[in-house]
């Protein structure tokens, strides 16, 4: 059997191993992908950390930080200055815990205005400005002891 004759006779071998050859390298630039998303988000949430820390709040859980903003920031970065967010943000953060009709406003803490602000920085600095545009109306003060 000539050379020719056994190639011709096991193309589909030849063509396997192109196709899983291929599928390797799909698979690489994925994980690839997957990893460096990752290591960014990780850098991404360290950074919230270290900012949270540095102005006085608690460092939150890394996973938990890295789950629910990834690397853009998911919701938090999305509208920050949007009406509804706003009014409810107003109700559940800068309220005084009550339901039905006990629940009133109150002054807020500022503190809790700066913790947002802080994810915004860190996150999506190109937002801080309509966020600021959207809590400048709020009116805010030292309401919590230290």
């Amino acid at each position: 059997m000539s050379p020719t004759e056994f190639a011709a006779r096991h193309k589909w071998i030849y063509a396997g191993a192109v196709v899983i050859l291929v599928g390797l390298v799909v698979t690489g630039l994925i994980r690839y992908s997957t990893i460096k998303q990752t290591d960014e988000t990780s850098k991404k949430a360290d950074q919230l950390s270290e900012a949270l820390v540095k102005a006085g709040y608690p460092a939150p859980d890394k996973d938990t930080t890295e789950r629910l903003l990834g690397t853009d920031g998911g919701q938090v970065c999305e509208a920050p200055g949007n009406a509804l967010k706003k009014a409810l943000h107003q109700i559940q953060a800068l309220s005084n815990g009550a339901t039905g009709p006990g629940m009133r406003p109150v002054i807020a803490d500022s503190k809790a205005v700066e913790a947002e602000r802080i994810v915004l920085q860190v996150y999506c600095p190109d937002k801080l400005d309509e966020f600021d545009d959207a809590v400048d109306d709020l009116k805010t003060d030292e309401t919590v002891r230290r």
